[in-house]
C-alpha cells in the first residue's frame, strides 16, 4: 500500500511507556553472544569480563540495549503479532505508512547515549517521523524515538527503513552519506562467531520478525534461509568494540552508527576491523569500525560504522 510520506511526517509524536530490569539486559546480552565460549576463551561463561553482561550482581548495560529496551509496552505487544522489532514499531504504525513485512529491511541505525543506561527503568518513549524518502524503486522511512525518565533524556535512537517497491511517490531522494575507511591498515581485528541457534535466541528481546526464524517466510523476501538480524549483528559489534578498544567500560561509548550493507547467516564468522581516530582537543575519541562476513570473501555487512566515546 503506498505510504502518504506527508501524514506520516506531520502527525503528532506518538509516546509509548517503557520498562525493563535486568532479565531483559542479561537476555540481551546472551543474545548478541556475551558469555558464549570461542577457541580463545573457552571458559568465557565464567569470565569476570563476560560476566559484566551475564550476572546481575556484576551488570552493566550496553549502549545498543536501547534498540530492544521496554518490550513489554503495549506499542511492542502490539507489534509483537506484526513480527516487528522495537526500532521498527514506532515507525511502522505511524499514520500513513502501511507496507509489506517481508519488504521491510533496517537500512541503518544510530543511539546517542546521554548518560547511562540503568539495569532497571521506567521510561517514556517519544516517536516522530523526521523524514521519508523516495529511493525510487524503494522508500526510506526516517524515524526518530527519544527516551527519557524522571530524571532526564536517556538515549536517542535514529532508524532508517528501507521499503522495497514502496518509492516512485515523488519525494525527496534524501541524503546519500558514505564514510571512507582510513587508508592503512587496522589498528585492530578481531572475530565473532555467530552461533548457528543466534537469531533464535536474540529474537526473544522483542524482534519477532519471522524472517529470522522461517525458512518458507525467508524464502518470500528472497532469502535461501533465514537471516540474522541486522541489530544483533549491530550488538555483537559494539559489544566488539567495548571489549578490545575501551577496556570494556560501556560508560565510555556516546553513541554508535551504522548502515546495514548486507546479511549475516546464522553459523558465518564476523569480522571486525577497527581504526581509532586521534581525538580532537576538548572532543572525545572516534573508532570506525567495518564489518564483513568472513566466509564470503569478506561481504560487507556493516558499513559508515563510527562509535563515538569519551
Amino acid at each position: 500500500m503506498p505510504i502518504d510520506a506527508a501524514k506520516a511526517t506531520s502527525a503528532e509524536p506518538r509516546t509509548t511507556e517503557l520498562a525493563w530490569d535486568h532479565k531483559d539486559v542479561q537476555l540481551y546480552h546472551l543474545g548478541i553472544g556475551a558469555g558464549a565460549a570461542t577457541p580463545e576463551n573457552p571458559h568465557a561463561a565464567t569470565d569476570p569480563d563476560e560476566l559484566r553482561y551475564t550476572l546481575e550482581s556484576a551488570l552493566h548495560v550496553l549502549p545498543s540495549f536501547a534498540t530492544v529496551a521496554g518490550m513489554g509496552s503495549p506499542l511492542v505487544e502490539r507489534s509483537r503479532e506484526l513480527g516487528e522489532g522495537m526500532a521498527l514499531a514506532g515507525g511502522l504504525s505511524a499514520p500513513g505508512i502501511e507496507v509489506d513485512l517481508a519488504a521491510v529491511l533496517h537500512g541503518g541505525q544510530t543511539v546517542t547515549v546521554h548518560r547511562a543506561l540503568p539495569v532497571r527503568g521506567r521510561a517514556t518513549q517519544t516517536s516522530t517521523v523526521p523524514a521519508v524518502y523516495d529511493k525510487g524503486k524503494a522508500a526510506v522511512i526516517v524515524l526518530r524515538s527519544e527516551v527519557a525518565d524522571d530524571d532526564g533524556p536517556l538515549w536517542t535512537c535514529d532508524t532508517q527503513i528501507f521499503v522495497r517497491g514502496e518509492g516512485g511517490f515523488g519525494g525527496e531522494r534524501g541524503p546519500s552519506v558514505r564514510g571512507e575507511l582510513p587508508d592503512r591498515a587496522p589498528d585492530l581485528t578481531t572475530e565473532r562467531l555467530v552461533r548457528a541457534d543466534q537469531a533464535l535466541l536474540y529474537r526473544l528481546s522483542g524482534d519477532w520478525n519471522p524472517l529470522h526464524a522461517d525458512p518458507e517466510f525467508a524464502a518470500l523476501a528472497g532469502f535461501d534461509r533465514p537471516i540474522l538480524h541486522g541489530l544483533c549483528s549491530y550488538g555483537v559489534t559494539l559489544k566488539a568494540v567495548v571489549d578490545t578498544a575501551l577496556g570494556g567500560d560501556v560508560s565510555r561509548v556516546r553513541s554508535y552508527t551504522t548502515r546495514f550493507a548486507g546479511v549475516v547467516f546464522p553459523g558465518e564468522t564476523l569480522r571486525i576491523r577497527l581504526w581509532r581516530e586521534p581525538a580532537e582537543e576538548g572532543a572525545g575519541g572516534r573508532i570506525r569500525v567495518s564489518v564483513t562476513a568472513a566466509e564470503r570473501d569478506d561481504a560487507p555487512v556493516l558499513a559508515d560504522t563510527v562509535v563515538e566515546h569519551s
